[in-house]
């Protein structure tokens, strides 16, 4: 089983690039983050010509999410529960024996700032859910586009990025929070190249140089842990033309 995130930078621009790489790298579940849709204008007929169902939760212009498949989706999820969020940040879905959570969690804009106080509140709500999901499944990939580098290994330059937005300490240990609920950050059980990245800021050429952050992740519970074969950043894509600034971010299991 193979399962990919991938934050598209607006779906309407990059749809040719996602069903180019849906035919190329053949995901059995794809978690896309900032479709930048509504729902009556997300492309279902498209994904779907490709071999995938899908459900999703757009808003125009900002954030919205989506859930590719190869099998059936069911027992659909839109919200943190408890949590009163008009954007669209979070479709949790069932496929097969898979709990897939897909997230794009807020930015934050600034330390301090009020968007920062959001974004920390979301992760605490956010905690408490994937606890009380972990109770209730046990194959659960929590994926998406965090916001947060989980450590200095993943930022092209610790000392410009200390306690910025994005690597800041309260950042972090709310990311490690959920890391202690049982959920493995999939990319760090395995060797990896040293200054690996999945987000590139367009601005300054910062992608020829690598200056960018691993920000897009694949939590897994232990049953997925696991199963855990591969674990990596396909880069490739951030390449092609008019590209998003992430890259996606895929993992493989063994089939149980």
């Amino acid at each position: 089983m193979k399962i990919a995130s991938w934050n598209v930078n607006s779906l309407n621009v990059r749809l040719p690039q996602v069903l180019d790489w849906l035919a190329q790298a053949q995901p059995d579940v794809l978690g896309l983050q900032e479709t930048k849709l509504t729902d009556e204008k997300f492309p279902t007929d498209a994904i779907r010509e490709a071999g995938y169902e899908v459900v999703h939760a757009g808003q125009k212009t900002y954030n919205g999410v989506a859930v590719l498949a190869k099998a059936p989706i069911t027992d659909c999820a839109f919200d943190i529960p408890g949590f009163e969020d008009p954007q669209r940040r979070v479709v949790a879905a069932t496929i097969g024996g898979l709990r897939l959570i897909n997230l794009y969690v807020p930015n934050g804009k600034a330390v301090g700032s009020d968007k920062y106080d959001y974004k920390l509140a979301w992760l605490e709500h956010l905690r408490g859910w994937l606890r009380d999901e972990l109770g209730r499944h046990e194959r659960v990939a929590v994926v998406g586009d965090f916001n947060i580098a989980p450590g200095d290994d993943d930022v092209h330059d610790p000392a410009e990025w200390h306690e910025q937005i994005l690597c800041s300490t309260p950042e972090r240990q709310a990311l490690a929070g959920l890391l202690a609920l049982g959920f493995t950050d999939s990319f760090r059980e395995f060797d990896q190249p040293e200054k690996t990245f999945s987000w590139w800021d367009y601005r300054m050429n910062n992608f020829k140089r690598n200056r960018g952050l691993r920000i897009d992740l694949i939590l897994t519970s232990p049953a997925l842990t696991h199963a855990l074969e591969t674990s990596v950043v396909d880069a490739e894509p951030r390449a092609w033309e008019r590209p998003s600034d992430h890259a996606p971010v895929v993992a493989e299991f063994a089939t149980p």
